[in-house]
């Protein structure tokens, strides 16, 4: 019966492996219709049944989500057809090659460099994840700057669009210090089995004043690191020569650790003992022993016995 198939029929694959197949119901259907798809990748197969029905306000399905995708060089095969109080209504077919659907990530990784001494920045980001695409030759990209507002500065908001951009890195060179801007990439095909729609956007990334770096912005930050690193190696080197040392016995001198000035005075009086001196004139032996040695008075007298 004409006007009963299925309208709109549309398939788009997201984040890699995912899969969502949309229609609107038949112009000439009454609320008890139902429909059903079934889908294969190769004419040789059987066709499998949609596990993952989405339904509108009757319960009528609408749609059918799919998981675990793969694309490569694939081609798929559609079928979806219905009944009405038990009978049978219009039949709708059609063949789609994956990679064309796909709706592409974002590109990764976005990041921005801004150097104060070129006045420029460096955007550099990584490819969109694919299941079947590993070149990076494979995608062209879409900048747009944005130049964000500020009012008090009298800075109106603006943007600027770079299409057809090949590689991984762009420099934008008019940058300003004194103002504010967002960068978002999306990504789409370069002559390989890539979808020639574009992809999502990326989440923007803010850049300007806060992110501007110098050499005096690195430098300062080494001298903090390098001094601590100084002081923390001199402070252990002297812990550990102080442990060293203590560890080293010192000679012990029996003169100090004695009675300094009452064992000498002793051990030369009795040295003394045996100590004749002849006196030339008398030609007569005297016995210093017998003389005093008057410590009391002063503990240095024994030096007159030696004039």
């Amino acid at each position: 019966m004409n006007g009963t198939a299925i309208e709109n029929f549309v398939c788009v694959i997201f984040n890699v492996s995912f899969m969502n197949c949309t229609w609107h119901v038949g112009r000439n259907v009454s609320g008890d219709t139902q429909y059903f798809l079934y889908w294969k990748t190769s004419r040789k197969e059987d066709f499998t049944g949609c596990q993952n029905y989405i339904k509108d306000n009757y319960g009528r399905h609408t749609g059918c989500r799919f998981q675990n995708v793969t694309i490569e060089n694939k081609r798929a095969y559609f079928l979806v057809n219905g009944s009405r109080n038990g009978q049978n209504i219009q039949s709708y077919k059609k063949m789609i090659i994956l990679y064309k659907i796909e709706k592409l990530t974002p590109p990764l990784n976005v990041t921005v460099n801004c150097t104060e001494a070129s006045h420029g920045c460096e955007i550099q980001w990584q490819p969109p994840r694919t299941s079947h695409v590993k070149r990076r030759a494979c995608f062209k990209y879409e900048i747009v700057i944005e130049n964000k507002a500020d009012p008090e500065k009298n800075i109106r908001s603006t943007s600027r669009t770079e299409s057809s951009i090949t590689g991984n890195s762009y420099i934008f060179e008019s940058f300003s210090t004194e103002k504010r801007y967002s960068v978002k990439i999306r990504a789409t095909d370069n002559g390989c089995l890539v979808s020639t729609s574009w992809g999502e956007w990326s989440t923007p990334v803010e850049f300007g004043t806060s992110q501007l770096t110098s050499t005096s912005s690195y430098v300062l930050p080494l001298i903090s690191v390098l001094a601590a690193g100084l002081v923390l190696f001199l402070c252990t080197a002297r812990t550990y020569l102080k442990k060293a040392s203590a560890t080293i016995p010192r000679p012990r001198d029996p003169f100090h650790e004695l009675c300094p000035m009452d064992f000498k005075v002793r051990l030369l009086s009795i040295c003394l003992k045996f100590v004749v001196i002849k006196d030339p004139l008398q030609s007569q032996r005297y016995d210093l022993s017998a003389r005093k040695v008057h410590r009391s008075k002063d503990k240095f007298s024994f030096f007159l016995f030696l004039r």
